[in-house]
């Protein structure tokens, strides 16, 4: 297994020196002359600008020039970047969803503008303005490779843009403070791409020329912007950011109610052009959306997204390390949370705590966290010290070396704090591959784990390689995790596993007809247990025809073959008190999966898919999809529902597990929304109610109103309730 990862990290360091050469380029020009914010471009200085150039299809076809051009102008001044946008469109017919700020570019008209200000390859800010004005900003990590973990929406700051729209075309005028950006001192260069959605064509385009076989945010194409005059030193001013939070909850289970006042709040320190010092005391996260609830049927635990904004700003530097699937040494939702006296899983509160990320030069950032958890003697939960310490130095033209170290420290000597629990620790090296045309990517990862008592093996390594191009795509993921290694402020699902993860897919590119394109993707997942001789533990292999349509809908069929060997009994329907299906023993099962997905710019748009087969020993039948009706701008209803029935043999439990979500979203204005979800899953014997009205009543200050309900179902009575009063403010010194 060392002999493969070494081989392969060797092979990594090859590829990585294939380049692409930008060509495509223009100049931002300085200006002293005022410019009014209003969405009309009649001000004089944008007669002086550099249109950046044309706009090149990505969908349906990347080989000719967008039927509906955009045009990008831009200028600066001492303090600000000014943005100038005409982007023609076939009409007034737009489809906009929603006037929330932060919205998913699917699915809507509207243009993203994305600046790699420190030239690497690797992060990014994002810029999006749709016709009616409506604003989101973005922090792209990762090199833009995966769309999920490297895509953060939840990242605020402050910028202005007005829109105005015409009979065949809409023009925008952005302007973003330097301040809110990071660069170098005296820089002449950033890379730049943008990319628009015109729903009423179907058509998406970029500046600078994509495959479409790669994602539109892949920091690998980007052209250049040029600055007439070097950018000087920009000093931001320190963020305050104070909240109060009037609170009043009921835990029916033990009938006891609380009415308490909280306050606390951020502070964000610019240090230098390119360094971020974040401080929080008594931080509050009662307004952050609530997580939606899946039906679990494996026995594993599934991870979910970070959506606290004081761990958002540069959060690849802390958890960009090892496998986000098999084994991520830090996984910053485990800090506020910890296990009680009886093994539960309970929030744990936040003292406070510091972030100190961003560039030390060129080639070199540094990440710097320190979190101290409260003590909860009722509950026996220490108070503990979360730290963690990574740099990362870019090589060659997109990859990266990064290595870290991770401990969680107990304070105190209490009682109940049991040895295995004062520390843990854990080191390790990050090699990250992403060649200049991102035809070739991969990683190559080692970590070690620290306990007390136990500092011999505790490995985690693993080597993935992948090559994307226009008709083939293969990747191959290798990875080890031994029994001991431990990660407390990671996401570890399973360990003493040797896993193979693989799959090519061929696809087609049909030049004529309503087909975008189709192909065939083979993938296969084995695990084996080394301390068992290599056991096979477990795999899984598919077969799946997928169809993508020029109108955005898709559809396709899927089989797949699984067996898994149980080490100890378990039930998958999760009946509480049912007889487990026996361990030591081995099941083979097959799934046919059936899947379609409506174009999402229709009023009323589905997507859902089915599936049928054997499950262990038994059967299952599985139905599920989602449906949206949009009546934009104001209001957004989705309704999400999924049903599992598994039928065991006797005498191990039949289950019929229904998950049911509606949610109701309403937009008053650009800056009230109020949204309402309901969560019903019987597998959770819960029905969760999460009302959140928010008024930002000034930049990136809001008022909320945040109302939560749950109630046990199998014998309805309530169990949890509480309603929220916060209010932030962002000032600047």
């Amino acid at each position: 297994m060392t002999k493969l990862i070494s081989t392969t990290v060797l092979f990594f360091i090859g590829c990585a020196v294939f380049a692409q050469t930008a060509t495509k380029s223009f100049t931002v020009k300085h200006t002293t002359k005022n410019i009014q914010l209003d969405g009309i471009l009649d001000d004089a200085a944008w007669t002086f600008a550099e249109s950046a150039g044309e706009f090149q299809q990505y969908f349906p076809a990347d080989n000719v020039p967008a039927k509906y051009q955009t045009d990008i102008r831009m200028l600066t001044d001492d303090t600000t970047l000014y943005v100038g946008l005409t982007v023609y469109t076939p009409g007034t017919n737009y489809v906009i969803p929603s006037l929330e700020r932060d919205f998913r570019a699917g699915g809507n008209d509207n243009i993203s503008l994305v600046f790699d200000t420190f030239n690497d390859g690797t992060n990014a800010f994002l810029f999006g303005v749709n016709p009616y004005g409506v604003r989101r900003e973005v922090l792209i990590s990762g090199g833009g490779q995966d769309v999920e973990s490297g895509f953060t929406t939840s990242w605020d700051v402050k910028w202005k843009a007005e829109t105005k729209i015409y009979e065949d075309y809409y023009t925008a005028e952005i302007a973003i403070p330097l301040t809110s950006l990071k660069f170098s001192e005296g820089e002449t260069k950033w890379r730049f791409q943008s990319y628009r959605f015109d729903m009423q064509s179907n058509e998406r385009s970029n500046w600078y020329v994509i495959p479409q076989n790669q994602s539109v945010i892949n920091l690998a194409f980007m052209g250049d912007m040029y600055f007439e005059k070097p950018l000087g030193k920009s000093r931001t001013p320190i963020a305050l950011i104070p909240y109060i939070n009037a609170i009043s909850d009921k835990d029916f289970t033990t009938d006891e109610g609380n009415n308490k006042l909280k306050v606390g709040g951020d502070a964000k320190i610019a240090i230098g052009n390119a360094m971020n010092l974040d401080v929080t005391i008594n931080p509050d996260f009662s307004n952050v959306e609530v997580d939606d609830i899946i039906t679990n049927l494996t026995r594993f635990e599934v991870s979910l997204p970070e959506r606290r904004q004081f761990f958002i700003d540069n959060n690849d530097l802390f958890g960009s390390f090892g496998s986000i699937r098999h084994s991520n040494p830090f996984f910053s939702r485990r800090i506020g949370i910890a296990t009680d006296r009886l093994g539960n899983s309970v929030q744990n509160d936040i003292l406070g705590g510091l972030r100190l990320s961003g560039k030390l030069n060129k080639n070199l950032r540094l990440g710097f966290l320190n979190i101290q958890t409260s003590k909860n003697e009722e509950q026996e939960i220490a108070s503990n010290n979360n730290m963690m310490f990574a740099l990362q130095h870019k090589v060659f033209s997109r990859s990266n070396i990064g290595m870290f170290l991770i401990n969680r420290q107990a304070f105190g000597n209490e009682t109940y704090t049991t040895a295995k629990e004062e520390y843990n620790r854990v080191m390790g090296i990050d090699y990250y591959l992403a060649s200049s045309d991102n035809v070739w990517s991969g990683k190559f990862y080692t970590h070690k784990s620290f306990q007390p008592g136990d500092t011999q093996g505790n490995i985690s390594a693993g080597a993935l390689l992948s090559r994307n191009t226009r008709y083939l795509n293969t990747f191959i993921d290798l990875a080890y995790i031994n029994e001991d290694f431990q990660s407390d402020l990671g996401f570890i699902p399973r360990t003493d596993i040797v896993k193979a993860v693989s799959a090519v897919e061929r696809l087609f590119w049909p030049k004529k007809g309503n087909i975008n394109n189709h192909g065939l993707e083979v993938f296969g997942i084995v695990n084996w247990r080394p301390t068992l001789d290599y056991q096979l533990a477990d795999y899984d292999v598919r077969g799946r025809y997928n169809f993508v349509l020029k109108d955005f809908t898709e559809f396709g069929a899927e089989y797949s073959s699984s067996y898994v060997y149980l080490f100890e009994p378990f039930d998958p329907t999760g009946t509480e008190g049912a007889i487990e299906l026996p361990g030591n023993e081995e099941y083979r099962f097959g799934t046919a999966t059936l899947g379609y997905k409506s174009n999402v710019a229709k009023v009323f748009a589905f997507e859902g898919e089915t599936s049928i087969g054997n499950f262990f020993n038994g059967e299952r039948f599985s139905i599920g999809g989602e449906a949206t009706l949009r009546l934009q701008p104001k209001v957004r209803i989705s309704l999400n529902v999924n049903y599992d029935k598994i039928t065991l043999p006797d005498p191990y439990p039949s289950a019929d597990l229904w998950l049911v979500s509606p949610k109701f979203g309403f937009t008053f204005s650009k800056s009230v929304f109020w949204s309402t979800l309901f969560q019903y899953s019987n597998q959770r014997n819960n029905l969760g109610i999460n009302s959140r009205l928010q008024w930002r009543f000034a930049p990136l200050s809001d008022l909320f109103i945040v109302y939560n309900d749950n109630y046990s179902v199998n014998i309805f009575e309530p169990k949890y309730r509480s309603i929220n009063l916060k209010l932030t403010y962002w000032l600047n010194i």
